[in-house]
């Protein structure tokens, strides 16, 4: 565990204030869910909730599916970080902050397709030395009660690949289908 140095008190009504310079750095924004965890020394743990986060296995699954009805790289992400991927490199991308161009595309509940060879794909991942692939891509947002909680994204393998509507579709499928099964 990492020292900061910041010290607060408890109020009268049980609460603690997590410092902004902590919450800029872990992402954490207002409203956001936070677990709490405990530990056999007495530490209190918070950890950020990631509601997909419990589909991680499902997600997998998922992720080889499209990938291999595709032929593309699948991926599937909750608000911060990759939680899936099938077709390409998981060292690369598994667990991997995503990058603020997708954290914008979830934040305004984007679609967003890159049909044409020239079109740049959106990087997924933050600090991603590669920001400029020609790829194409498909990304759709994860949606539930509302609230965009993820995204589902088609990259494609090599350059010279095009996006249609079916693959479109297969996202937009797959994210409905994620976000309906947070509703249960």
């Amino acid at each position: 565990m990492k020292a900061t140095g910041v010290v607060r008190r408890i109020d009268d009504l049980g609460r603690v204030v997590i410092p902004k310079e902590i919450r800029k750095v872990l992402r954490i924004k207002e409203g956001d869910p936070l677990e709490i965890f405990t530990d056999k020394e007495g530490e209190v743990i918070l950890k950020k909730y990631s509601p997909i986060g419990e589909l991680t296995e499902f997600a997998t699954g998922y992720a080889e599916t499209l990938s291999k009805t595709t032929g593309h790289i699948a991926f599937i992400t909750d608000k911060d970080t990759i939680i899936a991927v099938s077709g390409g490199s998981k060292k690369e991308y598994l667990e991997k902050n995503v990058s603020d161009e997708l954290e914008q595309l979830m934040e305004d509940k984007e679609v967003y397709t890159s049909r044409e060879n020239s079109d740049v794909a959106v990087p997924i991942v933050r600090n991603d030395n590669n920001q400029k692939k020609q790829n194409a891509q498909v990304v759709y947002p994860i949606i539930s009660n509302g609230d965009t909680i993820g995204t589902v994204i088609l990259l494609s393998k090599e350059a010279n690949t095009k996006m249609n509507d079916v693959e479109t579709k297969l996202a937009q499928s797959a994210a409905t289908f994620l976000g309906s099964q947070m509703e249960i």
